[in-house]
């Protein structure tokens, strides 16, 4: 996944670049607000590429005392930082310069450079949001499109497929924009193609920001984990009840397991270290991704005076 991961954001990254450029220097020859926004939008895709490669190489640093579970948790921070940026910069700026250009509009000098730029960007743009869409495909499963993004545990899949979603209509709404300036005349359709693209900035980034915030914060491993643990652990002899079985993600590919066991009261010590060796055994082969297991052997009754 790792790999897939890091393809898409390459890709993502050296067609942004190029695409900043192309647009910025439109901007600056045809007075383009909307054109500008896009070079906003594009460099700000850029930046977070590159927050998303710094993210995936800080995450795999080896534990340490201080952080005894990996550093996995970190491409949870950098895609949060990356929703943020993309409100902050990308948004921000693109009202801005909506509102300013509404305000006083100004005519668009040489409207054949944008058409060639924006086509030129809406043709990058569709092969690297169609590579991001192929090798989300691959990895969402079963999931629909929706529940993938809910359950992923990996942001850098769907943080890439949303801005370069984001980017295809961005450019859509500065092509109107430049259209009904320069074929309607009426100027102020420049500041309002601005805004609106700040608009789908700023949608992007608060459901990036939603989608990466329980991931930062500790989310549990999907139901099907849950429930797959549920059923190996029952399978074992002495096992009377399972109380708890507590999962939190500690990266993509990390998953931090504890699980509270009522066993039976007869088991002598030396079988019972046998059969809880054997579920951390069972479980890390059928689920590759749980990398840390602990085992409370507590009874119902007192598992229920703790919590």
């Amino acid at each position: 996944m790792a790999g897939s991961s890091k393809k898409v954001i390459y890709a993502a990254l050296a067609g942004n670049a190029l695409i900043a450029v192309t647009k910025f220097a439109a901007a600056a020859i045809t007075g383009s607000s909307a054109m500008f926004s896009e070079g906003i939008h594009s460099m700000v895709d850029t930046g977070n590429q590159v927050l998303l490669l710094h993210g995936m190489r800080r995450a795999r640093r080896p534990p340490s005392s201080r952080f005894p579970f990996g550093h996995g948790k970190e491409i949870y921070f950098w895609s949060f930082a990356v929703a943020i940026l993309i409100f902050a910069v990308g948004s921000g700026v693109s009202l801005y310069e909506g509102i300013i250009h509404t305000l006083r509009p100004k005519p668009i000098g040489n409207p054949l450079v944008n058409y060639i730029v924006l086509g030129l960007a809406l043709i990058f743009e569709g092969l690297a949001w169609f590579f991001a869409l192929a090798e989300f495909t691959k990895t969402k499963g079963k999931w629909g499109y929706i529940a993938a993004v809910h359950r992923g545990k990996d942001p850098t899949m769907f943080v890439v497929l949303f801005e370069d979603s984001a980017a295809m209509l961005g450019i859509i709404v500065a092509f109107a924009g430049v259209i009904l300036v320069d074929k309607a005349g009426i100027l102020i359709f420049d500041g309002i193609a601005s805004i609106i693209i700040g608009f789908i900035l700023g949608g992007t980034a608060i459901w990036l920001a939603y989608e990466t915030k329980g991931l930062l914060i500790g989310e549990s491993a999907n139901e099907e984990v849950v429930n797959g643990i549920r059923d190996i652990i029952l399978k074992f002899d002495g096992v009377n009840n399972i109380n708890e079985v507590l999962t939190m993600h500690m990266g993509p590919d990390f998953i931090l397991l504890n699980i509270s066991i009522d066993f039976r009261d007869e088991i002598p010590a030396s079988d019972l270290e046998n059969i809880i060796a054997g579920i951390d055994m069972r479980i890390k082969k059928s689920f590759p991704t749980i990398k840390r297991v602990f085992v409370e052997a507590e009874s119902r009754r007192e598992q229920a005076k703790s919590g």
